[in-house]
């Protein structure tokens, strides 16, 4: 790739646990190239989900990956797509963390389009840039990103990849607790939800 198409982020980035990486992709390009165009956006915000032990992670007690159970790409290295189905209809994007063997996810909550936002808007069927990435599923279908994208190497020159985006320094990140997790007991607590500070396109 050259500097129109820059490089994705690289394997290490995601070998680290599942906080720091969500903390980390904040200011983060997610970009995805298709027939019909390339959109990206901004990560804005993230939340992490931390494994075994976090009782709203979906690998949650799981000793390991078995048949074709949505939750086995999360059991090998970090820097592969998981991308699942809620309430039916909308798909959500995270991204493995972590080493092989340890199952843990951030899911991408929030982007601040930048590219091809016209192209977002069509799929989208709302004007107005600030409605088109505000929440999981509408950034996925801003994007073009569906569960064929399940597995998909992050750190690959394909199509759907994050990479170097703009620099957020500490200050500029909040940390709350994740949301619509109460099934989770006292996991729903923890801090594990990342924004960008003052963001006009966090989720709803």
């Amino acid at each position: 790739m050259d500097s129109l198409h820059p490089h994705p982020l690289p394997r290490e980035f995601y070998l680290k646990d599942a906080v720091s990486v969500a903390r980390n992709l904040l200011g983060k390009k997610l970009v995805h190239l298709n027939e019909t165009g390339k959109t990206s956006g901004i990560i804005v915000e993230t939340e992490a989900y931390a494994g075994k032990s976090d009782a709203a992670c979906h690998s949650y007690k799981r000793p390991g990956p078995s048949g074709s159970h949505r939750t086995n790409v999360m059991f090998g290295p970090g820097g592969y797509a998981y991308v699942y189905l809620i309430y039916g209809m909308y798909n959500c994007f995270n991204v493995v963390a972590n080493a092989p063997g340890e199952p843990e996810a951030v899911l991408i909550r929030a982007l601040e389009p930048r590219e091809g936002i016209p192209l977002m808007e069509k799929r989208r069927k709302v004007q107005g840039v600030k409605k088109l990435c505000s929440g999981p599923g509408k950034l996925s279908m801003a994007l073009g990103i569906t569960r064929e994208h399940y597995g998909a190497d992050l750190c690959a020159e394909n199509a759907l990849f994050i990479t170097e985006g703009e620099p957020v320094s500490e200050d500029m990140t909040l940390a709350t607790p994740r949301i619509n997790v109460n099934y989770a007991g006292e996991a729903a607590l923890l801090p594990y939800r990342f924004v960008l500070r003052g963001s006009g396109f966090l989720s709803a």
